[in-house]
């Protein structure tokens, strides 16, 4: 049996952190009242710094944008560093024993892991480049076995389908 993280990764502790920013914020409007002129404008204030955090919260959450489904955001430079700096993944200076990856390569593999949803990358990278069976999987994530086995099902399927578009493209 593999051992658990017992360290969060940074944007996990990040999360947690706005988190309990944000509750704070929502306790502090929930003591104010709104009959109050000066209370208004206070809560006018809360309700517009939560929505911040919650909208900086959802970008740490998805890695880019929230929604941008289009253009230049799928291809900027953020949206690299989310793959590289992930735990599962920490590079993508893979070395196959036969060659090195060409940067277009590379570019193609990181365009085709951006296609799946964040969990369907983390099971998805256990599975096939970590050789983590579906019950470590589902143990390290706490989710079901059942679930991890979807999320890879889905992943595999969106890795295949944007691996002919590319070949397409080529």
């Amino acid at each position: 049996m593999r051992k658990k993280h017992e360290n969060k990764n940074w944007i996990d502790s990040l999360l947690a952190e706005y988190e309990h920013g944000k509750k704070a914020l929502e306790n502090m409007k929930k003591e104010l009242d709104p009959e109050i002129e000066m209370d208004q404008k206070d809560i006018n204030v809360l309700d517009e710094m939560i929505k911040d955090m919650s909208y900086a919260m959802n970008w740490m959450h998805i890695g880019r944008e929230p929604d941008s489904y289009g253009g230049i955001d799928k291809r900027s430079a953020y949206q690299r560093r989310v793959i590289y700096d992930m735990d599962l993944l920490p590079s993508l200076e893979i070395e196959p024993t036969e060659r090195k990856l060409t940067e277009n390569e590379k570019v193609m593999i990181t365009e085709i892991l951006l296609v799946l949803s964040p969990r369907e990358r983390q099971c998805y990278l256990l599975h096939m480049a970590q050789g983590w069976s579906m019950g470590e999987i589902s143990e390290e994530l706490n989710i079901g076995k059942s679930s991890v086995q979807q999320f890879i099902q889905r992943a595999k399927k969106k890795v295949v389908c944007r691996t002919k578009d590319i070949q397409a493209h080529l």
